[in-house]
């Protein structure tokens, strides 16, 4: 027997450390030829320093950082060579965190199938034994061993590269640059794409324009300066001077910014000169320019769950094309009924993207409806379930939970709820479809309500935030019975005054009506009529009359 699973507490997430937002660039032609030129050139920059960061592996420290630094300064400026070696530190770090979380992704695969190929064709697996089960047929076996040896020389070139510090990067992306050899297999996203959509989508992926505030300079950035009223200005590189149209080596777009979400608040960081950061970049599909502002937000401390759960919860089940909520209150019972938020996950990532955001709003605006103060989701993470060793031959199955965007779902939601005042209370997601099915979908069941298996598990998942079992409480005994069936169980902690357990044995009368023999006392026998019992001889009671005179 293998131990048993722990659950963990519920917790609530800590908020948003940065914020972003975005507003279009309206600029006139001469902007959209000067935005590109200094963005190719200022990528083609970004590329070369990427090439040496990557030989130099290993051995990097902060002399060689300083060498490219300078190199990069003599044909830009100092603030265009910083972002571009700080861009591209963060890169090289975020690929060897790739190969990392690859190796452990191939050995679990790896483990998986030595565990599987060693044991008998088409033998299950016991419940509770750690032994894995047996493949299906002989073909599958051989298939199986054959993708063991694949995975096994993956993790050895990959552990070879990691040893030595050499990563693979593509600046524009793998994915982009792989789509070039295959356009007659293009996706939804790229449909009617030909070779010159293409050239413009990768210039655009490798173009650079984008640059770190600076808290005390002039408007909290030096290189992309936005000013109050809405001004775009750019630091030219020493190579492209000639392109200033205004003095220092400014050039001064004809676009206009105006943010309007978020609004005032980057107004009041850029008017007290704190630090903003900025990234430029242009949309080939749709063909126009964007602005993103983006900066960090003071530590805010955690809200204590107690205080998250003062007013209730909102519990919210994630399924393929719905989320799944109901309102619970501070005892854990559900209040009004369930609610329904769908969404499609076909199409593009754009679309899933706004697929979400609408969900989660309404979501939010019914949380405020209900005068809760947390929402609680269940802390997923469908990484180890994507494998097929794990799901076999169920294609679907597989399918369905690789597009499940847990993590985008989770940030978008404590990004949102953030702005709300909401807290998320995450909590684990053990057991809580079958537990929420088994105790929650029959009792919730009207003749004009049928409760689906998913708004049951939303219960059990509010219970859980609350701190209560996902056992629901017992009815209680009919009265003639209540001695007979014997008393309901549980629902409070242990901890709690006048909580409901197993009857206690007391002795005494239950009732006003006290038969003879069965009074409070029934047990004492000092209180008994019996002769010779000193209870005979009260003060009250009179003595028997003599038989002789």
């Amino acid at each position: 027997m293998g131990e048993l699973r722990k659950m963990t507490a519920p917790f609530v997430v800590p908020g948003p450390a940065g914020v972003a937002v975005r507003d279009r660039l309206r600029g006139s032609e001469t902007d959209a030829a000067v935005l590109r030129e200094v963005g190719m050139f200022v990528g083609s920059l970004a590329s070369r320093d990427l090439a040496v960061r990557s030989r130099q592996a290993l051995a990097h420290d902060a002399a060689s950082w300083a060498v490219r630094k300078r190199e990069l300064t003599g044909c830009s400026t100092a603030r265009w060579a910083g972002s571009i070696t700080k861009a591209t530190h963060d890169q090289w770090a975020l690929a060897r965190r790739g190969q990392l979380a690859e190796m452990a992704w191939l050995r679990g695969q790896i483990t998986q199938i030595e565990a599987r190929l060693a044991r008998p064709l088409s033998v299950k697996a016991n419940r509770g034994e750690e032994l894995a089960r047996g493949y299906g047929s002989r073909a599958e076996w051989h298939a199986k061993s054959r993708r063991l040896h694949a995975l096994k020389d993956r993790l050895a070139l990959l552990e070879r590269d990691w040893a030595v510090g050499r990563v693979r990067v593509v600046r524009g992306g793998r994915r982009l640059a792989h789509l070039r050899h295959h356009l007659d297999e293009a996706g939804l996203d790229e449909a009617g794409l030909d070779e010159q959509g293409w050239r413009e989508r990768w210039q655009a992926a490798r173009m650079f324009l984008a640059a770190d505030g600076e808290s005390g300079k002039r408007f909290g950035n030096e290189t992309i300066r936005i000013t109050d009223t809405g001004q775009v200005s750019l630091k030219l590189p020493a190579a492209l001077a000639h392109l200033a149209n205004a003095p220092h080596g400014r050039y001064v777009l004809d676009a206009r910014v105006a943010f309007e979400h978020r609004g005032q608040e980057w107004l009041d960081r850029i008017t007290a000169n704190r630090a903003v950061a900025y990234r430029v970049h242009y949309d080939a599909v749709r063909g126009r320019w964007y602005v993103t502002a983006s900066w960090r937000r003071a530590a805010v401390p955690v809200l204590p769950l107690p205080a998250a759960l003062a007013h209730g919860v909102v519990a919210v089940d994630m399924n393929d094309d719905h989320l799944a909520a109901w309102h619970l209150d501070v005892h854990g019972n559900p209040v009004g009924g369930p609610r329904r938020f769908s969404y499609d996950l076909s199409g593009s990532a754009a679309h899933r993207d706004a697929q979400i955001r609408h969900a989660l709003t309404r979501l939010l605006h019914h949380t405020r409806r209900s005068g809760a103060a947390a929402i609680a989701i269940e802390n997923l993470d469908f990484t180890d379930g994507r494998s097929r060793e794990r799901h076999g031959r169920n294609k679907r199955f597989r399918r369905m939970i690789s597009r499940f965007p847990t993590g985008r779902f989770k940030k978008r939601l404590v990004s949102m709820a953030a702005e709300q005042n909401l807290a998320i209370v995450a909590v684990d997601p053990a057991y809580t479809s079958r537990g929420g099915a088994q105790h929650w979908q029959q009792p919730l069941t009207t003749p004009t309500r049928k409760t689906t298996r998913h708004d049951a598990a939303a219960v059990a998942i509010g219970r859980r935030a609350l701190g209560h079992s996902i056992r629901r409480r017992t009815a209680p005994p009919p009265h003639d019975q209540r001695d007979r069936v014997g008393h309901r169980t549980v629902q409070a902690r242990p901890a709690a005054q006048r909580r409901e357990g197993t009857r206690l044995s007391i002795p005494g009368p239950r009732s006003r009506v006290v038969p003879p023999g069965c009074g409070v006392d029934a047990d004492d026998q000092h209180a008994q009529h019996r002769s010779g019992h000193a209870a005979e001889h009260g003060f009250w009671q009179q003595d028997s009359l003599p038989l002789s005179p």
